[in-house]
């Protein structure tokens, strides 16, 4: 065909689908299409991950020498175990009901065996104490006249003696007559009885001077319970009223420390147990001082076994039957250390029952 018969026909063709066959022919523009990556074939990841095993078993062993140069292992007659390190709670508390008057300690306070820490309101006893008192001035008193009440009659006695025994005389000579004898005799008698009644009076009112001295010595005793002390030497560790509280008997006021008595209980099973002995020396190792081992003693090994508690970890060492040890801290050095006992600390105890094992270098306790 002619081209130029092409462009006619071309030309004869409707408008809207020239337009159309003309835009086909135009590329479109490229849409942006997310590349995903390739992943390397599973040939190629072998050696990364020998190489990572390699680093990890590396960085283990260089872990398991630093931790065996610093605990290395226990020699053998040595046993070890965890627990918490304990002192034991001391309630100081009200005898009889009353009112807090005054607080002398606080939480924290270290305070000495004796010491008042508190005091409560005593002022009714005061009042007590003094009425007491006086009974038993009065009671003396009475003794007293008494006293004088019975020389006095012991006196009249005397002469109803003489005059009866120069009665009698007169009487056996026929001078005097019977019915004055019979006087002398019963006036005699009454002094007797005087004496008698005097001695008796003495006897109730002495009586009563003790059991107002005894009145005395009560409420100055309960004077004295008001004023509330420490029993030991040791560390507040809880206030637990205020001033101006009134409590009944038996009130808690405050609770403290014994740092005389600071111990710490671990379990050990059947086979290391039995070779442990009451007086064994031991070693304490706080986690907050790792590098301060303190003396100590096995002051009890119970007699009967108990099921571990169940802080440990594994249901195997659960199962099996542990005895409890008390191990507790050399008393001798707690008193040198005072501010530095502290309880609920957790930490390790090595207890020797073997005497001719040496501690080892990290256990040896210091001076």
């Amino acid at each position: 065909m002619d081209p130029q018969d092409t462009r006619l026909a071309d030309d004869e063709r409707p408008v809207q689908q020239v337009r159309a066959e003309a835009a086909a022919l135009v590329p479109a523009p490229a849409l942006p299409v997310a590349v995903a990556h390739e992943l390397p074939p599973k040939r190629r990841m072998w050696p990364l991950v020998v190489l990572l095993v390699l680093l990890a078993g590396a960085a283990g062993g260089g872990g398991y020498v630093w931790w065996q140069r610093l605990h290395p292992p226990l020699p053998l007659g040595i046993s070890v175990s965890n627990g918490r390190i304990e002192a034991d709670e001391i309630d100081i508390a009200t005898k009889y009901a009353g009112r807090v008057a005054e607080l002398r300690a606080d939480i924290g306070d270290l305070v000495e065996a004796g010491q008042i820490v508190a005091r409560m309101d005593s002022k009714e006893l005061q009042q007590s104490l003094s009425k007491a008192t006086a009974q038993a001035e009065q009671a003396q008193h009475v003794i007293d006249q008494a006293r004088a009440s019975l020389a006095q009659l012991r006196a009249q006695k005397t002469l109803a003696e003489q005059e009866m025994d120069r009665t009698r005389s007169l009487l056996q000579n026929g001078w005097t007559t019977r019915e004055l004898a019979d006087q002398r005799q019963q006036a005699l008698d009454a002094a007797i009885a005087g004496v008698a009644g005097a001695q008796a009076r003495i006897s109730e009112a002495e009586r009563g001077l003790e059991a107002a001295r005894h009145d005395v010595a009560l409420y100055t005793v309960q004077i004295a319970d008001n004023s509330l002390i420490a029993p030991k030497a040791g560390r507040i560790q809880y206030r637990l009223a205020n001033v101006g509280e009134v409590l009944g008997a038996g009130g808690k006021v405050f609770t403290m420390l014994d740092i005389g008595y600071v111990y710490i209980d671990v379990f050990l099973p059947t086979e290391e147990v039995g070779k442990i002995k009451v007086g064994s020396d031991a070693r304490i190792v706080l986690d907050a001082y790792p590098d301060r081992p303190i003396p100590a003693k096995v002051a009890f090994v119970a007699s009967q076994a108990q099921f571990t508690p169940k802080t440990v970890e594994t249901r195997s060492e659960r199962d099996k039957l542990m005895f409890r040890i008390r191990v507790r801290v050399d008393p001798d050095r707690l008193a040198a250390h005072a501010d530095a006992v502290r309880s609920g600390l957790p930490g390790v105890a090595y207890l020797r029952w073997n005497p001719d094992v040496a501690w080892p270098a990290r256990l040896q306790a210091a001076p």
